[in-house]
């Protein structure tokens, strides 16, 4: 998704207001994590576009403007083609990463030498690879291995 920041950010706009209609544009911003000023512009330029629509429901000229942010059919179509992109680009993310850890794997697998090609390493949560042939110390030197 950093590849289209912007993209994105109106990705997450729509969501959000896909499922809550009941913030403000300073509870968006802060939900978000994004600028107020940013959030008002992003608002006003999906609204001139048609995907949100922006309602005022305040009664009377002395009171405080409430404004309701509503996801329109049209912003509902553009998250849904915003998903399916942005899912796109995740599922290439997730098969390049494969790709590099079977390689990195491969090369841990000869770097050991002794394990049968059908047998893969044993992985664990922390990321550490672990198997029954010898273990490469790649960290700092042990107290021992200094005094020597």
């Amino acid at each position: 998704m950093s590849e289209h920041p912007l993209r994105e950010d109106i990705f997450k706009i729509l969501s959000v207001l896909a499922s809550r209609d009941d913030l403000s544009q300073r509870g968006l911003s802060s939900h978000l994590g994004i600028s107020l000023g940013k959030t008002n512009y992003m608002l006003k330029s999906l609204a001139h576009k048609g995907l949100v629509k922006i309602k005022n429901f305040t009664a009377g000229s002395r009171k405080i403007n409430k404004v309701k942010y509503i996801l329109t059919k049209e912003g509902l179509d553009e998250q849904l083609k915003l998903t399916y992109l942005f899912l796109r680009i995740k599922e290439g993310e997730y098969l390049e990463l494969k790709r590099e850890y079977e390689k990195n794997i491969d090369l841990v697998g000869s770097a050991q030498g002794d394990r049968p090609e059908n047998e893969a390493p044993r992985v664990y949560p922390a990321g550490k690879i672990l198997s029954e042939g010898p273990i490469l110390n790649l960290g700092p030197e042990s107290k021992e291995q200094r005094m020597e």
